[in-house]
């Protein structure tokens, strides 16, 4: 039996990135219908957190983040440009968010697709694996699609056609989130249990396991 799940993920995310490839080697591997939700980053859901954030918070975010993709063996540097503007003395969230909107549009657009998780995990890597600088510019984003078996000018277009559709959709996943009882991500949600973060990642699939988890054949 094919088991379902939903993952609620965001592209201004480390976390994100970091569960990102174990999600999609253990989706090839095992029976299950990984459905991925692009949500906006905290810093457009709730932009007052960054002002009530303690001042260790930081410092031991981008710490733990560091050490986190070194456990897991994956390349980490904070993306350049930055996905979501926001001056890195006040923390202030800038109005207009042009880069991590449409990169989340784009997210979205593959999920109606059928290729959300291989589109997050190609795009992910582009912003967070520190081999490129500029991710915004040239064929990067392009590139990126095509490894993902996609058209990224097809995807823009569609979303150029009617981006309020797109942002439509990332406020519906939000309130299933909500729903869910999280607000985070990354977030596995199965049979209306939520797992937040990528270290809860070995006890979700523990759950699945519970459940009749089975190889592909």
């Amino acid at each position: 039996m094919t088991l379902q799940f939903k993952i609620y993920w965001s592209f201004r995310s480390p976390y994100s990135y970091l569960a990102t490839a174990r999600l999609v080697a253990f989706a090839a591997e095992y029976d299950v219908d990984a459905q991925l939700r692009i949500v906006r980053p905290l810093a457009m859901r709730e932009p007052a957190y960054f002002e009530r954030m303690g001042p260790l918070h930081r410092p031991y975010f981008f710490m733990d983040t560091k050490r986190q993709a070194d456990y897991l063996g994956l390349p980490f540097r904070r993306p350049v440009p930055d996905p979501i503007q926001q001056d890195p003395v006040t923390l202030k969230i800038a109005k207009d968010q042009p880069y991590i909107r449409n990169i989340s549009h784009l997210g979205v657009e593959a999920c109606r697709l059928g290729h959300g998780l291989a589109y997050a995990d190609s795009v992910s890597r582009l912003l967070w694996d520190g081999s490129v600088d500029g991710w915004d510019q040239g064929d990067h984003m392009a590139k990126a699609a095509a490894s993902a078996g996609l058209d990224h000018a097809a995807m823009q277009a569609s979303i150029d056609s009617d981006p309020d559709w797109y942002d439509s959709q990332m406020l519906a996943n939000e309130a299933e989130l909500t729903e869910a009882g999280h607000w985070g991500v990354p977030c596995y949600v199965f049979e209306g249990e939520p797992f937040f973060g990528q270290d809860r990642f070995d006890t979700f699939i523990w759950r699945l396991r519970q459940n009749g988890l089975q190889k592909r054949a």
